[in-house]
Order: C-alpha cells, then structure tokens, then sequence
C-alpha cells in the first residue's frame, strides 16, 4: 500500500517553469484555482532597504557648534561673574527736595538680590527720572544703613524737577582746594568720608543630572535573524541585524544628552506633588537660564520687515547695555529664519522687484538667493542658521500651533554670543576663560560618565547574569553652564 504525502502529488518538471504538478500548496491542494499556493505569479515585491521619510532625525549638534565640553569630579559646578564697573543705582526714591534714597537690601533673602550704599560724601551724580529729566549734584550726605542721600543740585536748589523714582551714577567728584581725600567714618549708618569698595562678584550655580536610558532584547528574539538595510543617522550603513533598535536607541540618548541640558528645569517648587518633593533636583538648562538671568524677545517672527528691524535695532541698543559682544549666533526656527531675511531684503533698493537679495549681478539664467547666512548691524555681526530642533514636528516645531493664545511660551529661536568669557574658579581660585556656553560631565581617573555603555544580561557576548536577555544601558551625568546669560537672547511667541 502506498502511502500518498499530505502535502499531495509532486511531479517534478525537467525544466524550470510553472505546472499544475510540480508546485506546492500552503492549504495541502494542488489545484490551479487555489489563490495561497508558492507559486503564485503575483508575489508581492518586498524592499529589503529601509525608506528614510523623515531624513535625518536626530536633532543633537547645536552645542558641539557653540560650546565644549569639560569633566568635573564634584556633585556641582559654581562659577562666579563679574559685576559692573561703575556705581549706578536704579528705583532710588526722591523725596523732591534734597533726599534720593537708594534701595538698599543688606540681608535678602536671595544672596543675588544684596544691594549695599556705595556712594561717598564728595561724590557728584547724574540723576534721571522716567520722562527724561536729569539733575547733577554733589552729594553732601550718605547714609550707608538706609540708603538716604542728600544732595546739593548743581543748577537748582532742591530736586522737584525730578520725578520721585529715578536713576542715579556716580560720575566723578569734586572736593575743595587743599583738601585730601577724607578717611571713612560711620557713625549711626551715616558716613561723611570716602568709601572704599571691594570687588564682589555675582556667584551661580547648577548641578549635573543623571540621564539613563535601556535597551533589552531577548535571547529567543536574537535566535529569529531579520536583515535590514539601513542607512543610519550616525554616518553608518549597510544590513543591520536585530541591533537596528539598539542603534536607533543610542541616538535617541544622544539626543537626550543635548535635549536635557537645553530644556532643563531646577525643582523649584516643594509642595506635595512637586518634582523636588519625590526627590529631583533637576537642572537648570539653556532656556531657562536665559529667562532668568537674559534676555527676552517676545513676538518678532511674522512681523513685517520693518517692524522687525525696529525691533531688532531695540536688541542691538540691549547689547550695548551688556557685554557688547561683537560677533554672535542666531539658531532659528523658519519662521524666525523667514522674517530676518524679510527683513534684510527689505534693506535692500532692488528688494521690491525680488531680483537682487543677497546675491550680486543676478541674471535669468541663475539661480536666485532668497536667504542670508549672515549679516552685520551697528557693530554686531550676525550669523545666523536653522535650529532643526526647533523645526522638528516631535519636538518644538509641533509644540504651539500658529497664533495659539498660549503661543507666547513656544521658542523661535536664539542668540548666542560667541567666543569667551573671563569667569573666577572656585577650586582653582583663579580667572579662567571659558565659552559662554558648555557643558560640564562627571568624570575621574576611575570613571568617565561623558556617555557610558554596557552590555549585561547572558546574550549577545554579555554573561553577567542568568537573565535570558541582552540589556544595552546607557548613561551620562552633565549640566550646562550659561556664563554671562546677560548677552544671550530668548526669541519666543506673541
């Protein structure tokens, strides 16, 4: 007896081509009318390479563009900034007749917020009131525990032509002939000498995070081979096994690594519920350190190009009140990217037509230049180019639609001074010169966490434990330092 195969009959054919006897069927039929069988003529075409349809998707790179950077051994990084040169005081209160008090804060509560009475008997001021009006004077008088001044007015004879809240320099001094410098006396808070001033400097401070991130694949999973051709982020290509996802994993953290010290936030907040409540420190990040100790414009994307350029003229006149540092980066969103070049056309007596921009003796026959990459004003110069991450729909770039009302908190971009600050060490007790921007990493002889990984678990080469699994951690323990924010601008929405 013959004992048929359950599959069904198999013929097979000298040559290869397609017969109703020489195929198999998935349901166990050899009829010509089965639609599931091998040899079906209309298999699907499958593509072995991976589309790219959103191109390259990391977004890391901004801060090796305008930063470095550094290990440090300790749980926190302090670094302390110079304050002004000259005296100047701001909010001082005139009584309207020979008084300007100055807002003294010998014991505040936040160390940053210490305002102390400088001003010396013998000194002469410059004051100005809100509208504008200015008086000299000499100042007769300083009480350093209240702040109180009196003044004698140069051209007139008490200070009514002032406002009652009005700023006050020091500008020079006078004293009589044959006189010397008088010593300082204080007596009930009131000096009638000269005071000698110290330099002190304005301290900050931030501590780094811990950002940590897994890969796990299981033993039976690396047994199932699936080849894919790829073409990474990272510059690699080729056929990638089941690692793709570890690959892809990386990046991702790399980009966590610039995304963290960017958008950090210190726990501020220690109610129930809070971040620093469940034990977070968090860390202070680029944003937010421009918010609290820089610059922000708010509302200059989408405006027309001379609105813009009056507004940017407004940011110029803020640097100039700053450190004044000539040359500077723009990292921008479209948008933002968009109305700068708007507004440097509009400069321009052939921008009206569209023919000329940026590009000289342009023809029908060339390819027209819409954009600039770079600009001067005053004197500042201004190189500007896309932030993807701020273009990117997973990230910034799909955060606030257009004219939201709570557009006001998306970011458009942001300016950046480059080259160096002259900041005091505190373990080294010296100056030392340091990028405004950079990025500090935990580091020792025995460890480095700039970005570490590790392979645990019992596949893949790892046997570290009997976890059927291989586990691709990865680590890193950083913070930003933003040195001289005062030079920096937040560009945010309306």
């Amino acid at each position: 007896m013959a004992v048929s195969p359950i599959f069904g009959d198999i013929i097979p054919s000298q040559k290869q081509q397609l017969l109703d006897t020489n195929y198999l069927s998935f349901n166990g039929g050899t009829g010509t009318g089965d639609s599931d069988t091998f040899a079906q003529q209309y298999l699907p075409e499958i593509y072995e390479q991976e589309i790219e349809r959103y191109g390259n998707r990391t977004l890391s790179g901004f801060l090796r563009m305008v930063g470095a950077e550094m290990p440090m051994t300790s749980d926190q990084v302090i670094w302390s900034e110079q304050n002004r040169l000259h005296i100047s005081y701001t909010d001082c209160t005139n009584d309207q007749v020979n008084t300007i008090t100055i807002p003294v804060a010998l014991t505040p509560a936040d160390p940053k917020d210490y305002v102390a009475n400088v001003v010396s008997v013998g000194q002469t001021i410059v004051a100005v009131d809100a509208a504008g009006n200015e008086l000299k004077a000499v100042v007769t008088a300083s009480n350093l525990t209240s702040g109180a001044l009196t003044v004698a007015p140069y051209t007139a004879t008490t200070t009514a032509s002032l406002g009652t809240t009005v700023k006050i320099f020091v500008y020079g001094s006078e004293y009589g002939k044959g006189s010397s410098t008088p010593s300082s006396t204080v007596s009930a808070g009131a000096s009638d000498g000269y005071i000698s001033i110290d330099p002190n400097f304005t301290q900050f401070s931030n501590s780094p995070i811990i950002i940590r991130s897994k890969y796990v694949v299981s033993g039976s999973d690396t047994a199932q081979v699936g080849w894919v051709e790829v073409a990474t982020e990272d510059g690699t290509g080729g056929y990638l096994w089941y690692l793709k996802a570890e690959s892809e994993t990386r990046l991702r953290f790399e980009d966590y690594l610039e995304m963290s010290v960017v958008e950090g936030e210190k726990a501020s907040a220690t109610g129930a519920g809070s971040a620093a409540n469940a034990g977070y420190k968090g860390t202070e990040g680029l944003f937010a350190a421009i918010q609290s100790r820089g610059n922000v414009e708010v509302g200059f994307a989408g405006q027309a190009a001379a609105a813009a350029l009056a507004d940017f003229d407004l940011i110029l006149k803020n640097l100039d009140t700053q450190g004044a540092i000539e040359e500077n980066m723009l990292f921008l969103n479209r948008e933002t990217t968009l109305t700068i070049d708007d507004m440097l056309a509009g400069q321009n007596s052939y921008g009206t037509g569209g023919t000329s921009y940026g590009v000289f003796e342009n023809s029908e026959d060339m390819a027209l230049n819409l954009g600039f990459s770079g600009f001067r004003r005053g004197s500042y110069d201004f190189y500007k180019t896309d932030w993807k991450y701020l273009n990117d729909a997973s990230t910034r770039g799909g955060s606030v639609a257009a004219g939201a009302a709570n557009s006001k908190y998306s970011i458009e971009g942001v300016l950046v001074p480059a080259g160096t600050s002259t900041v005091y060490d505190q373990i080294l007790g010296t100056n030392i010169r340091r990028p405004f921007l950079h990025v500090r990493y935990r580091a020792s002889q025995t460890d480095d966490r700039r970005m570490k990984s590790w392979l645990t678990g019992s596949v893949g080469g790892a046997f570290t434990s009997d976890l059927d699994a291989m586990e691709v951690n990865f680590l890193s323990e950083r913070c930003l330092c933003v040195q001289g924010a005062n030079n920096f601008v937040l560009f945010t929405g309306v």
